[in-house]
């Protein structure tokens, strides 16, 4: 199983079945090498990997990320079994420990220390199972201990809001045989009041949850940064904007870093599909 260069990420339950339908088209046809979904409140994450891998011919299709409390470690298994069996070897296993209003507040269930919640869970899909190391799972891990755990018990790591000097820190950790997938908001918003409007209303959902504020803090940003929406250098860190070429300089930072594949994320105002298929068929040849 061959992860390319370059993929697409996006939050699915924006879309409905004939949406999403259309944007595997433009995603496929652009030559991206996959895509990425995340565990959204509309859809469950294995059944809808089942239908983006219907619904295209080539893409390699990978959750980011499936909840490890959404579902028990042998139901991860059978279901990155069945569908690698039905769909030629396409489907990548991404697994996270969430946050705690998802897992408690919506789910009713204890959140753990992340570390031995995901140890124990790679341990009960990988139990009595040979080669399982080679298995296309990979892991949420933003953190020093969750990256090494993701070099240890996985094929890799997707980070998600990060920036190249994370990527770089990363790529140590997991060695040269892993993937770093790592995500990447762009827009290509020139305006900079427009563009950092767009991002802040992006980042919104994520500067409440602790997981990342703690991920921020040890990647440089300030509390201070963090407050009020966040400042202008953490927006820009998060969302790169401008036109094509200044973005795609941006993302080729992740791959100088060391990141071996890149699912860039398009940021738009809401509903404006359009901006977001420009973005998309702009960035394809980076």
């Amino acid at each position: 199983m061959a992860l390319g260069r370059l993929g697409v990420w996006y939050p699915v339950d924006r879309l409905d079945g004939p949406g999403l339908r259309t944007l595997l088209k433009l995603v496929e046809g652009s030559g991206y090498s996959a895509f990425w979904y995340p565990e959204s409140a509309g859809y469950e994450s294995l059944a809808l990997g089942g239908f983006l891998l219907q619904n295209s011919q080539r893409l390699m299709v990978g959750s980011s990320i499936a909840n490890i409390y959404a579902r028990d470690p042998y139901t991860a298994r059978r279901g990155l079994a069945t569908l690698n069996g039905l769909y030629d070897n396409r489907f990548i296993l991404g697994l996270g420990v969430s946050h705690i209003p998802l897992v408690e507040g919506l789910r009713g269930h204890r959140y753990d220390k992340p570390i031995p919640a995901m140890r124990a869970y790679l341990d009960g899909i990988t139990k009595d199972q040979r080669g399982a190391e080679d298995w296309p799972i990979v892991l949420a891990a933003l953190r020093p201990k969750m990256l090494e755990l993701s070099a240890k018990r996985t094929r890799g790591a997707v980070p998600y809001n990060v920036t190249p000097e994370h990527t770089a820190q990363a790529a140590k950790v997991l060695g040269p045989s892993k993937w770093l997938a790592v995500e990447q908001k762009v827009t290509l918003e020139t305006d900079q009041t427009k563009a950092r409007a767009l991002g802040r209303k992006e980042l919104a959902r994520y500067l409440v949850l602790p997981n990342y504020r703690n991920s921020w803090l040890e990647q440089g940003f300030s509390e201070d940064e963090l407050a009020n929406g966040g400042s202008d250098r953490f927006i820009d860190a998060m969302v790169l904007w401008g036109d094509a070429d200044t973005v795609r300089a941006g993302l080729r930072r992740h791959f100088d870093a060391g990141a071996t594949h890149l699912a860039i994320q398009p940021v738009h105002a809401e509903g404006d599909i359009a901006a977001r298929d420009r973005i998309l068929t702009a960035l394809a040849d980076t």
